[in-house]
Parts: structure tokens; sequence; C-alpha cells
């Protein structure tokens, strides 16, 4: 099979235009971080998302353990954090030494649960890391109330949700601090990169300050007149986002809209083609929000074998996932909770190829793929969507 054939899992949207603000960069003689175009790019997301301060990093990981370190959780501390993810939330908050309580998720969206969030608030409870799950945001307006009730933080993990809305408003503005990704994979993407995105400028500084060794801009010291001497005056981390990936990134979100409206014309199609396949369950988007469609997942029919399914898919060229993790049963845990929906949704989801380059023949031949996969791998007693 010629590479021409192949329909991959994820593709990135990049071309003349990324490569021309590079090449920006590279006759200013600023590539390192918090450079011009980072502060552009800090400039452009404070606006895009009305935010007190926006703060570009490396990656939403990065992010995700600034916001730990902002809001000073300690060893001791306990956050309720998603199950249904990659478990950067909570490798967050085991990095500052603190323990990560998970919560399940709803059945329909994989979005954490507020009744489940609910039912975890103890004493030693501090905040709640909610997971815009695989690009739909969760429900923040129940979250916001439990929070505010409890006194606690609430951090939305909005990695994999640029472009999507909840109530009318964009994710990465759901809650008093936002974590953005822009991983290969995302709707708008450097290769990699994140950023942290607070109402509350304060916490911004903070973060600014700790993703740069805890001494603030080299670049901006250069600019002053004299010999500038930065002190360490605490332990901070190399966090920064370099400026050739922030020139991309503004050429990128400017180019959301498009690239959005590629990916939902993509994931209709699918619905459409998948809609009478009594052997999976596509997507549920509630209607106060819309999905920035990061991933595509499938819920197979307890029936189907996903493993003999994305073997098959595979060698015909098509690329495919398990989805995302039920972040409670990973060794590294050692987790006490018990999330069933989470769990099943790990067990039957499947990742088929999304994003904004597709074609609809090429969307047309994964539906046909997978249909044949589907009667192929599975049981004679299956269980049909719907059925008691």
């Amino acid at each position: 099979m010629s590479d021409i054939d192949k329909i991959p899992l994820v593709f990135a949207s990049l071309g003349e235009q990324e490569l021309a603000a590079v090449a920006e960069v590279f006759a200013s003689g600023w590539p390192a971080g918090q450079g011009p175009k980072g502060k552009a790019l800090e400039a452009q997301l404070k606006q895009r998302y009305g935010a007190g301060d926006a703060v570009a990093v490396s990656n939403c990981g990065a992010a995700l353990h600034l916001a730990m370190l902002a809001f000073g959780v300690q060893p001791g501390d306990e956050v309720i954090v998603a199950d249904y993810t990659f478990p950067a939330p909570a490798h967050a908050v085991r990095y500052v030494g603190a323990t990560p309580v998970f919560a399940d998720v709803r059945a329909d969206t994989g979005t954490i649960d507020p009744r489940a969030v609910a039912d975890l608030v103890t004493s030693r409870t501090v905040g709640i890391i909610a997971v815009d799950t695989v690009g739909l945001p969760a429900d923040y307006a129940p979250l916001q109330a439990i929070a505010d009730r409890h006194g606690l933080f609430l951090v939305e993990d909005a990695a994999c949700a640029v472009g999507a809305t909840y109530q009318g408003r964009e994710a990465g503005a759901l809650a008093e601090v936002a974590c953005l990704s822009f991983h290969g994979r995302k709707g708008a993407t450097s290769g990699e990169g994140g950023a942290l995105i607070s109402t509350d400028p304060a916490i911004g500084a903070k973060a600014r300050q700790l993703s740069s060794f805890g001494i603030g801009s080299i670049f901006d010291m250069g600019q002053v007149i004299g010999l500038p001497i930065p002190e360490f005056t605490e332990i901070g981390y190399n966090f920064k986002l370099s400026d050739i990936a922030a020139a991309i990134l503004q050429v990128q979100l400017g180019r959301i809209e498009e690239l959005m409206g590629r990916r939902r014309a993509v994931a209709a199609r699918y619905a459409e083609l998948l809609a009478d396949e009594d052997l999976l369950t596509v997507p549920h988007v509630p209607a106060d929000r819309t999905h920035a469609w990061q991933s595509y997942l499938v819920t197979l029919d307890p029936s189907v074998d996903r493993g003999a399914v994305a073997t098959e898919l595979r060698a015909q060229g098509i690329g495919t996932l398990h989805g995302t993790w039920a972040s409670h049963v990973q060794p590294a845990f050692a987790a006490r909770q018990v999330c069933p929906v989470s769990a099943d949704l790990f067990q039957r989801n499947l990742g088929i190829p999304m994003h904004a380059e597709l074609t609809m023949s090429q969307v047309e031949r994964v539906c046909e793929v997978l249909r044949s996969a589907l009667r192929t791998h599975a049981q004679p007693t299956r269980t049909l969507k719907g059925a008691a």
C-alpha cells in the first residue's frame, strides 16, 4: 500500500503561512522564548479569552503544573480530577506532592460527572481539574457551583478544546484558570506548546515568573540600558515557549475558524454515515455546547472485539487509537477510587481518523472499512444499541 492510500489518524494543517512566520523569527535573531513573538501571542490569547493574563509555555502539562503551584497546592492536599483523559492532570497534582482523586464521567459525553465530584469533596480537597474530553467541554455551571460552595479552585483542562464552546462561551474561558495544548494533533498547533489562561493577573504573573527559572524574561532585561543582573529568589522551571512556536501559533489561531469548520464537516459526515450502525454509538454533543473535534471516538458494542477491529483498520492503512485513558487504573497512581463508567469507555471507545485535511471520500472509506470490520469481529449474540 502506498502512502497516498493511507488515511492517518491525525495530520497537522501547517503550510506556507506558518513557514513565512518562522522565517520572520529567523530574521529577527531571537528564536528563544519570551521574545517579541511570544509576547504578541500572549496578547492575542489574552484578547481572545477576555483574560486577566495569558502565559505561553512549552506544553499543557507545564501549564497544569504551574496552575498547581500558583494555587499553592501542598503535600497532603487532594485535587479532584477527571478520570477519563490523558492523565496529565493527575501528573500535575503529583508533581506538587498532592493526591489526585479520580472522579467518574458521564456515560454519554465522557466528561467529568458533577455528581461524582460532589461526592468526593472532603476536608482535604482544595480544587477540581475538569477536562474538556477530546474537545467537548465539561459541565462548568454545576462544577463552578460545587467549587464555590466548598471554597475550591476550578481549573479547565482545555488541552483538546480550542475552538469549542459551552453555553456560548469559549473553551479556555470557562474557569478561573484554563490550560491549553498546541500539540501536533490539536486544532491549532505548533508541534508542541501550551498556555495558561487566567482571570486573575496575579496568577498569570506567578506562572510567568515560575516558567522562566523564577527570574523573568531575559529578553526584557536585554532591552534595559545598563547591566541588570537577575536574582533567583525562588526555584522555577524552564517552561518557556520558543518564539518559533509562538509565531506558528499566531498564524494557527488566525485560521482557527477555517480549521474548525473542516473538522466539524468531517464529524457531521461520520455521524451521518454511522447513524444507523447498531454495533457502535457516535459521539453525543449536548445542545448547550460545541465540540472542537480533536478526536472522533466511537463507542463499540460490548460484543465487538475492539483490538481485532483496530488491527484490520490499520492493515488497510487507516489510523486508529484506543481512545483515551481511565486514569484510575494506571499503575503510576495506585488509586483507591473506582470509576466504572470511565473504565467501560476505556475498554470500548475507538478513535478513527479526525483532522482538518481529511477528504469526504476518505471519511466514506473509513466508514466502509469500519462497518465491515465490526461485522467480522462481533459475536453473534450482540446487544443491539438501545436494547434492554
